[in-house]
């Protein structure tokens, strides 16, 4: 299979990265505005540098959009007028409104899927098959100041993974109360799930780069950490006691076997195989336009 990367930015040179690792994959071609950046990454992963959109998508049978936001909605365009299948980078578009309307562009039969990557991350599934009634989660995402990131909010630029795990993973069902505060930069989320809360923090001042999952449930507490790939659990006390008048309990902890892997190239491979066998892609279109309604409403919470 041919595949395709256009927008040759950060996650843009991470796609064609793995696109050039991933056996599935036989030729490589890449197309960014940027001439020279996509000849570069061209000469490192031996792939091939397109005129245009209209001839990379020409010439390929998948496709990965990495361009900034604001150029979702035109170039997932111009993929559907050519019937190549696509993974376009989160936030799906700038939008909830253009996200609705790139929806109501795609054909049944064709696949395409959103890189909402932390979905990818292997704690996720083992944290989904230990959950059972949480009483209480939290998830902090924080980041030190970035260059990188211009045009949105730290809401669609780092929350949005956690409200991704957090609607369509942990609590996929039943109606919430939201309160937030927060501006461009650092942001809190209190979301009411009947009676569990959900805490959601994001910042982009940060002194350290934190990705966290807490989660309490009557009889034990989830602990996960996204970057090392590692979740503990943590069950109840045995035993308490007083000991030369200092509390003691008795902690027992677990921690979980996590089969640690690359979430970008599970993400890539799973888009792949999708592709090849006429298969949704597990992150479809109307969940990232779930994930971007929360992001707006999140919003509107400090908008004035």
């Amino acid at each position: 299979m041919d595949a395709g990367v256009i927008g040759v930015g950060m996650m843009g040179r991470n796609h064609a990265r793995v696109y050039s690792e991933l056996k599935a994959v036989d030729s490589l071609y890449l197309y960014d505005i940027n001439g020279k950046a996509a000849r570069d990454l061209a000469d490192a992963f031996g792939a091939t540098v397109s005129t245009g959109v209209e001839d990379l998508l020409a010439n390929v049978d998948a496709v990965s959009i990495c361009v900034p936001t604001p150029f979702h909605l035109s170039v997932a365009g111009q993929a559907l007028d050519a019937g190549v299948p696509f993974l376009i980078e989160k936030p799906i578009c700038a939008t909830a409104e253009e996200s609705r309307q790139l929806i109501g562009m795609i054909p049944e039969d064709l696949v395409v899927g959103v890189g909402h990557i932390e979905r990818f991350n292997p704690i996720v599934p083992e944290i989904k098959k230990i959950v059972r009634e949480p009483l209480y989660v939290e998830m902090k995402r924080h980041n030190p100041a970035s260059s990188r990131v211009s045009g949105s909010s730290v809401v669609e630029d780092l929350m949005i993974h956690d409200i991704d795990i957090m609607r369509n993973v942990l609590l996929p069902e039943g109606s919430y109360r939201l309160a937030g505060s927060g501006n461009q930069d650092v942001c809190s989320a209190l979301f009411s799930f009947n009676e569990t809360p959900v805490y959601l923090s994001a910042s982009r001042k940060s002194s350290k780069k934190i990705r966290m999952v807490y989660i309490e449930e009557e009889e034990f507490t989830i602990e996960g950490d996204f970057m090392a790939q590692e979740v503990y659990i943590h069950r109840k006390p045995g035993q308490y006691a007083v000991e030369d008048e200092r509390y003691v309990q008795e902690n027992i902890i677990e921690k979980v076997l996590v089969n640690k892997q690359e979430p970008l190239k599970l993400e890539l491979s799973t888009f792949i195989e999708c592709v090849a066998r006429g298969r949704e892609f597990p992150v479809t279109p109307e969940q990232a336009l779930l994930n971007m309604e929360i992001c707006e409403e999140i919003s509107q919470c400090f908008a004035v």
